[in-house]
């Protein structure tokens, strides 16, 4: 009888987690470019679902993404969204600090970038972006 219950506790998390995976992409590009140009610069950003401070960076950062053109835009960036909870190694990292902001240097190591405050207006936010990558 324990083990049905096991059995069946097992089959109802994995057909949670098919679903949320369907549901919500691993990976998402909020750049905006429209040219030719590769992206060149990387941002990540460690989540879980049912976090709302991850979900309100997720709309900040979208919001800086989409601000403006030219020099001070942030169009040749990408962004990767990584659920914690489907790597353990992110998760035992980030459980207590999500949501984690890191850029990918041009060795492919990431560095955490400073916590961005939720009260920062998106220019704001795109001003520290900017800045990072400098």
């Amino acid at each position: 009888m324990v083990e049905d219950t096991k059995t069946q506790m097992a089959a109802a998390i994995s057909a949670t987690l098919v679903f949320a995976a369907r549901r919500r992409p691993l990976f998402c590009s909020l750049s905006s470019s429209s040219s030719s140009k590769p992206n060149t610069r990387k941002l990540v950003l460690y989540s879980k679902p049912g976090c709302c401070l991850c979900d309100g960076l997720k709309e900040k950062l979208h919001a800086a993404f989409t601000l403006s053109t030219g020099p001070d835009s942030l169009n040749d960036v990408t962004l990767q969204v990584r659920d914690i909870t489907t790597n353990p190694e992110w998760e035992r990292a980030y459980q207590y600090e999500i949501p984690v902001l890191a850029k990918e240097n041009s060795d492919g190591k990431e560095e955490v970038l400073p916590r961005l405050s939720p009260r920062l207006s998106a220019e704001l936010i795109q001003k520290k972006l900017l800045a990072a990558f400098s």
